[in-house]
C-alpha cells in the first residue's frame, strides 16, 4: 500500500469518485453519416441500482403442469436491457425508432438495428465492458499497482 493512502477514508467520501463519462463506441459498419463515416454509439455506465432494478424485472415465471413452479433469469434479456439503457445515443425507446421497427419493445428495437450477429454480440460486449463487467480483479490489481 503506498504511504499516501494510509487508510485515509477522504478518498472515498461522496463526490471523491470520477465522474462516469460518455464513450463512443463503434458498434456496426452499416450506419454512416452523409461522408460514409461511421455513427458510434454513444454509452456510459449506469448506476448499480439501477442495474439491480433491470435484473429483479428479467425473471420470468417457470410453469409446469399449468402453474408456477418459479422463476428464471433471463440472463440475455437483462444485458441487453443494460445497454438499451447504458445508450445515450441511439436512443432505443425513442417513439419514432420504435414505430420504424414496427415494436414497442426496445430490446427487439436494438435486435433489429443491429440484425447482424456480431454487431448485436459486440454491443453486448460493449454494454458489460463499460459497466465493468469485464474487468478482472487481477485487471484492477494490476492498474492499482500502477
Amino acid at each position: 500500500m503506498a504511504a499516501t493512502t494510509k487508510r485515509d477514508m477522504s478518498f472515498f467520501l461522496a463526490g471523491k469518485a470520477k465522474p462516469v463519462t460518455e464513450e463512443e463506441v463503434p458498434v456496426s459498419r452499416r450506419y454512416v453519416d452523409e461522408e460514409g463515416k461511421i455513427i458510434p454509439f454513444i454509452m456510459k455506465p449506469i448506476t448499480t441500482e439501477r442495474i439491480e432494478e433491470l435484473e429483479k424485472e428479467c425473471y420470468k415465471p417457470v410453469y409446469e403442469n399449468g402453474k408456477k413452479a418459479g422463476e428464471e433469469f433471463d440472463r440475455p434479456r437483462w444485458i441487453a436491457r443494460m445497454g438499451i439503457e447504458s445508450t445515450v445515443y441511439p436512443n432505443f425507446r425513442d417513439a419514432e425508432l420504435r414505430k420504424s421497427y414496427g415494436s414497442e419493445d426496445p430490446v427487439e428495437v436494438l435486435k433489429k438495428v443491429l440484425s447482424v450477429g456480431g454487431e448485436y454480440a459486440e454491443f453486448l460486449q460493449a454494454a458489460q465492458r463499460i459497466n465493468g463487467y469485464t474487468e478482472t480483479f487481477e485487471d484492477l490489481v494490476e492498474e492499482a499497482k500502477n
